[in-house]
Parts: structure tokens; C-alpha cells; sequence
């Protein structure tokens, strides 16, 4: 046998994992193809990753680690900050006495070894892992799936010493459309990392010393780390500019529309600019049009409250309501019911303001106030149309109400929205609004009061018991308990250590019966038909999260911390 090499390969020949022929067939392939050893001996396919970095470890003595068994503390990741980890390919281990194990692809580069002893102030022991697995450990636990992230960008930015005028930032930098730009790279970094947090919205707010970044997931604001003031002007021109909005105005609050494919999906971006003390404020909404093609039964309803929705969707005219405040999902309940009715032999037509999602098949119109054309407008026009179902946006007047309800008498199914706490006090508003207590009677056929709660996260959910005063608030019997099975996130990575991922619907479901129509009638106060409709078997939406919370789906803090308003009269 020839003489030894004096490196890792020594090991594979020893051990038989590698026959001196394919050794030298590697070491060929490597010198031609311009390849490390170790790759070429991968890429031929004589053996894994994880063996060849093993025989590595053991000729430079030291320890191997197979990532994909290892789990790294939160505390110890957070010692390496993300850019220092991106930027040299190293992940934390652990951490003995003032000794870290940093994990590591190359046991010869002492260069960046020395480099982070200085930077993180500790003793390191590199530990070698396969490079793949390092770059995707990194991804998974910073929580970013990008090749750069936007804590790195927002690193480059602040060290970088060079300072933009307010001319040059607005023009060089916001009219690059290459995306090379800082600027460019830097917001679409924003958006894609958003989008593969789940998160609904962006918010950009400008303050004395710094750029506020959040994005709000399943309806709670995270805190992005703050970008440098001076970045301000050039990250709202490149949001303008994607949204064709006019960059010179800063006095106005301004709209506009960006549409971006991410990872193959389409998004529309709606995004609202205000102007603010410190500059203009910027709002993105996401839009993804997959999640409105929701199946209905994936809403979060109870088995008869599921049946009941069929019922009231497949009827030939009336209103159906839905009521809760923004951002409760009425929207995405309204068109998840349109979807179901979406077929040839119907015509739907919706009025909105504005359109937020585009649903092919359905004839959508968008309210214009500036040439008059608000939903009272839309709606006398869209009965010329001859369509079957019509979604109103919104009842906000007298006008738009009374033409609703003229539709749903003239043998039309309506759909709209009312902000109100509960479903019974839905009646009371349409009153108030002035609409009369006999077209409400006969006009209504159900009203839907929701909200949402965030669902516990299936990956690490356990058992917990609530405590005495969660019980007691929510009004939970000892014949409740005992068939109860509670259950709490613990946090993990897929749920960003929050214990919950992704939200469910809590549904207050009041079918307009005779006796409910006598009390809309005679006017009674929302009190009496909020108890008439108890006794009649309507369940007010903090039973239906009690209900969800005995199931274990959801937690009782966060029913009660969404239903808190109802907990007064729930139980009268």
C-alpha cells in the first residue's frame, strides 16, 4: 500500500470505508473539478456527509456532531449574534464555564477561530458538523429561511459609515430598480421575511433615532430590531415606487398596491402611508390569495354551528350579517361563503372599499368616493344586473342599509358587515341607523358575531391546569372540568417560542326565529333578545371558547383575553 497521505482519508482507508482506488479516483475528480477532497468523495457517492466530516473530526481531534439530533438551547444561540453566524458558516454548541463549542464546517481555519474568540470575548472549541447542516440549523433557529436576512442587511447598513443626503437617498437609491441596490435588497428582504413568518401586516414608523420595524403575527405586533433613521427616506421612496404612489408628496396620507411573487405565491401588498411627527408612517397589509379560499369547515365552527352557516348561505334571499371589529375575519368568512356559492349557474356581485382579495368567477366593484361612488350607488346599479347574491362591504348609513334590505325583499341573498360587539346588538344598530324595526324583522335571516384566538401549536402543546380565576372568570362547573382536557404550547421553533400558531374563529350564531322577529319588532332592548336567543340555544361567543378551550385547541387565557367585553353579560 502506497505511503500514508497524513490526513482524515488515512482514517477511511483504515476503517474500510474507502478502497485506495476510489481514493484515488476522488482525489482526481478533485483536482479537476477544482473540489476539497471531502466534497468529491460526497459527490461521488462513496459515503455520506456525516462519515467523511466524522473521519475529519477524528484526525484533527475533535468532537462530531450530526445536527440533525441535536437540539440547541435558546439561551445559547442568542450568545452568537445572527450576522457573526451567517457571515462565518458557525452555530453555538454550548457553553462550559467560559469555553464555548462552536459547531463549524472547516477545521483549519484558525483565522476566524481567533477572529471570534476576540469578538465574543470567550474560550472556543470548534466541533465540525456537515456544512448543510450547519446553514440549515441556522436557518431554523434564527427563524430565517433567506440566504441573507434582515438582521445582517440592517448590520451592513449601520456599520457602514456613509451617510445619504436627502436627494441622493431619494433618487439613487429609490429609483434602483436593480436589485443590487442596498435599498432594493433590504425591503425585499422585509416582505419575504414577513410572509415566511405568516405575518398579516408591516409596519414602518419612523421616531427620533430610529426606524421601527414590526410585523403582526396571528394578530400580536413582533418587534423587528430598528433600522438607522437615515434609512427612511430611501425605504419609503422604493415602497412608493413599487406602489406607483407619487414619491415627491410627504404632507398627505397616500394609497397604493404592490404585487410581488414570493417563493412561487402572488401577494398583493396594500400599503398605507400617514404622516407622522417624525415622517411618514408606512402600513403593508399582505393579502395572500390562497388563504381566502378557505374551506368553510376549516373556519374553526361547531359541528351545529356549521350546520346552521350551510343552512343560512344556501338560502334564496334575506341578509346574512356578520358582525366584529376590524380585523376579526369577517372578511375572510364572507368570501370563504362566496367560494362555496361561486358556480356557473349563479351571479355574485360584491361592492367593497376597497377590493382586497380578486376572486375569479365574481363580478367585484370597488367604492370611489372622490366620483361619488359609494355603496348606496354601487348597490342600485348591481340590482340592474340581475344577480343572485351581492356582498355589501359594509352598512354604514341609513341609505346603504335600506337598499340592502329592499335587495334581500326583492328576492336577492345579501352578505354584509357591521361593527358591533355582539350578534343581538346587531339589531339594535340597524334601529339606530334608521332602518325600520319591521324591514329588520322581516329582511334578517341570522347574524354572526366573531372573533379569533390564536391556536395552541400542534408540535408542542402539553397539558396544563388554568388558574382558579381563568375558571372562575369563565365560568367553568366542576361537571366541566372533569371531562375537560386543557392544553398549553410550551414554544418551540415553529411557533417562535410563542406556544401558539396559526388562529381559529369563536362564532355567536343568531337565527332570526318568530319570537327573536316579534322582540326586533316591538323594539325590545338588546338585553332581552340576547336572552331570548340563550334560552333558544344560541351560544355567545365565550361559551363557544370555553368550549374550544375544554377541547384543548385553545387556551383559556386567550379566550378570555379576546371575549373579555362579553364576560359581564355572558352570564346574566
Amino acid at each position: 500500500m502506497a505511503k500514508g497521505r497524513g490526513d482524515f482519508a488515512d482514517i477511511l482507508l483504515k476503517k474500510k470505508l474507502l478502497s485506495p482506488d476510489q481514493l484515488s479516483e476522488a482525489e482526481s475528480a478533485a483536482s479537476s473539478g477544482g473540489l476539497k477532497l471531502q466534497d468529491a468523495i460526497v459527490k461521488l457517492q462513496y459515503l455520506s456527509a456525516n462519515e467523511v466530516m466524522s473521519a475529519m473530526a477524528e484526525h484533527f481531534g475533535m468532537k462530531f456532531v450530526d445536527l440533525k439530533e441535536v437540539q440547541i438551547a435558546k439561551a445559547i444561540i442568542e450568545l452568537v449574534p445572527e450576522s457573526v453566524a451567517r457571515e462565518n458558516l458557525v452555530l453555538p454548541l454550548q457553553l462550559e464555564d467560559n469555553t464555548l463549542e462552536l459547531i463549524t464546517a472547516d477545521p483549519t481555519n484558525y483565522d476566524t477561530i481567533q477572529k471570534l474568540q476576540f469578538i465574543l470575548n470567550k474560550e472556543i472549541r470548534p466541533v465540525l458538523a456537515v456544512q448543510e447542516q450547519i446553514q440549515e440549523a441556522i436557518n431554523q433557529n434564527y427563524g430565517q429561511s433567506e440566504t441573507e436576512s434582515v438582521d445582517s442587511m440592517l448590520v451592513e447598513f449601520t456599520d457602514t459609515a456613509i451617510e445619504f443626503t436627502q436627494t441622493e437617498s431619494v433618487s439613487a437609491m429609490a429609483s434602483a430598480d436593480d436589485s443590487d441596490a442596498p435599498v432594493v435588497r433590504l425591503v425585499n428582504l422585509i416582505i419575504s421575511e414577513a410572509i415566511s413568518q405568516r405575518a398579516s401586516d408591516i409596519h414602518v414608523e419612523p421616531f427620533a433615532d430610529r426606524v421601527r420595524i414590526r410585523y403582526r403575527i396571528d394578530g400580536v405586533l413582533v418587534e423587528r430590531d430598528s433600522a438607522p433613521r437615515r434609512l427612511l427616506a430611501p425605504l419609503l421612496s422604493r415602497l412608493k415606487i413599487m406602489g406607483q404612489i407619487d414619491i415627491s408628496e410627504k404632507r398627505r396620507p397616500q394609497d397604493g398596491r404592490i404585487k410581488m411573487t414570493v417563493q412561487g405565491k402572488h401577494f398583493d401588498l396594500r400599503v398605507s402611508l400617514l404622516p407622522s411627527v417624525h415622517g411618514q408612517s408606512a402600513v403593508m397589509r399582505i393579502l395572500d390569495r390562497g388563504n381566502i379560499q378557505v374551506n368553510i369547515r376549516d373556519l374553526g365552527f361547531a359541528d351545529d354551528d356549521y350546520m346552521k352557516f350551510q343552512q343560512i348561505i344556501k338560502r334564496p334571499n334575506g341578509i346574512f350579517l356578520v358582525t366584529g371589529p376590524t380585523g376579526s375575519g369577517k372578511t375572510t368568512t364572507l368570501y370563504s361563503a362566496l367560494n362555496e356559492l361561486n358556480r356557473p349557474d349563479r351571479k355574485i356581485i360584491t361592492a367593497e372599499d376597497p377590493v382586497e382579495y380578486y376572486l375569479p368567477g365574481i363580478n367585484q366593484v370597488e367604492v370611489k368616493h372622490g366620483i361619488g361612488l359609494d355603496f348606496a350607488r354601487i348597490i342600485r346599479a348591481m340590482l340592474r344586473q340581475a344577480p343572485n347574491i351581492i356582498l355589501v362591504g359594509e352598512i354604514r348609513d341609513k341609505e346603504t342599509a335600506e337598499i340592502a334590505v329592499q335587495a334581500s325583499l326583492t328576492g336577492h341573498l345579501v352578505f354584509s358587515t357591521l361593527h358591533t360587539n355582539d350578534a343581538p346588538s346587531a339589531v339594535t344598530r340597524l334601529a339606530d341607523i334608521g332602518v325600520p324595526p319591521f324591514l329588520i324583522a322581516s329582511s334578517v335571516i341570522a347574524i354572526m358575531a366573531q372573533r379569533l384566538v390564536r391556536v395552541n401549536c400542534i408540535k408542542c402543546k402539553e397539558p396544563y391546569q388554568p388558574q382558579a380565576a381563568e375558571l372562575r372568570a369563565a365560568g367553568i362547573n366542576q361537571e366541566q372540568l372533569a371531562k375537560a382536557t386543557f392544553m398549553k404550547g410550551r414554544g418551540c421553533n415553529h411557533c417562535r417560542q410563542t406556544g401558539y400558531r396559526g388562529r381559529h374563529g369563536l362564532f355567536e350564531m343568531l337565527k332570526m326565529s318568530s319570537t327573536i322577529r316579534e322582540l326586533t319588532f316591538a323594539q325590545a332592548p338588546t338585553q332581552d333578545i340576547r336572552r331570548k336567543a340563550r334560552s333558544t340555544g344560541m351560544r355567545t361567543l365565550l361559551d363557544d371558547g370555553i368550549l374550544k378551550a375544554l377541547k384543548g385547541s385553545t387556551t383559556l387565557e386567550e379566550v378570555l383575553s379576546t371575549c373579555h367585553a362579553e364576560v359581564l353579560v355572558a352570564h346574566e
